[in-house]
């Protein structure tokens, strides 16, 4: 009864999430069920100190068989009561991109975007570094380099790619977009569209929007999207390779007179 009123009207008075209530519940139960075994050692005659004694000496052995455990308990409990992720978060742990899906005491179940499911002990999002993209907020930055050929006008360049951020509903008003002219290339004059996303689920969406319409900008203002170049100078021949001034005949060309083969019939 206690832990039905504590989920369903405490913790839900303070909007405390569904999975937190869910923990926080469970470890009521749990604490209720050691006080009831010890009652009931009690009420059977068995001292409780004699049992403390020996349960101690026992938790000794078993705490090294089952380190690993505990950690990962503990661990659910910071990730229970400190946040760093919540269930709906997408983060990157080691290069994978994934949903949490649950935050148990023992380990977190995660969901990639190939629909995997992906069990991770909770010591592993304690001890190991975790990128949370939507911790704080779902917007993300879009960065979109475009290299154009030498000679565009610069000014036009960036009107067009900032009008290209602008008429995507899409990208977010503030921060405000940001067209960047950053380097002279090989071949290339490199700007680079700067633009924050409004939800983080839309940003390959938003990224495959913005090329179309860049190209498609691009292609009616007669604006080159440039792509490498390679200029050769010959600054020196050698007599071996020149041609002859005069007209070059059968024998130069160390070549088989033609005109002596017969014609086909």
């Amino acid at each position: 009864i206690f832990q039905k009123v504590l989920m369903d009207k405490m913790l839900v008075r303070r909007k405390v999430e569904k999975w937190v209530r869910h923990s926080i519940g469970r470890l009521f139960h749990y604490f209720f069920i050691f006080v009831g075994f010890l009652l009931a050692l009690s009420t059977l005659g068995i001292e409780i100190t004699k049992l403390t004694i020996m349960l101690s000496a026992l938790g000794v052995g078993i705490g090294f068989g089952l380190q690993s455990v505990v950690n990962n308990f503990v661990s659910g409990l910071i990730l229970l009561f400190e946040r760093p992720v919540r269930v709906g978060d997408i983060i990157e742990l080691s290069g994978n991109w994934a949903e949490i899906k649950r935050i148990g005491l023992r380990a977190t179940t995660v969901q990639t975007f190939d629909r995997a499911n992906r069990i991770i002990p909770n010591a592993d999002l304690i001890s190991n570094e975790v990128t949370n993209w939507t911790l704080t907020s779902r917007q993300i930055r879009l960065i979109i380099p475009v290299g154009v050929a030498y000679g565009s006008d610069v000014d036009f360049v960036t009107e067009t790619l900032m009008a290209c951020a602008q008429a995507n509903p899409e990208v977010a008003k503030w921060p405000r977009p940001k067209v960047l002219f950053l380097n002279f290339g090989e071949s290339t004059l490199d700007f680079e569209l700067r633009v924050y996303v409004v939800d983080f689920d839309h940003r390959i969406e938003v990224r495959s929007a913005l090329h179309h319409q860049i190209e498609r900008s691009f292609r009616a203002a007669g604006i080159e999207i440039a792509f490498p170049q390679r200029d050769l100078h010959l600054r020196t021949v050698d007599d071996i390779v020149k041609l002859p001034e005069s007209k070059t005949s059968q024998d130069d060309l160390n070549m088989p007179n033609l005109s002596t083969y017969p014609k086909p019939t």
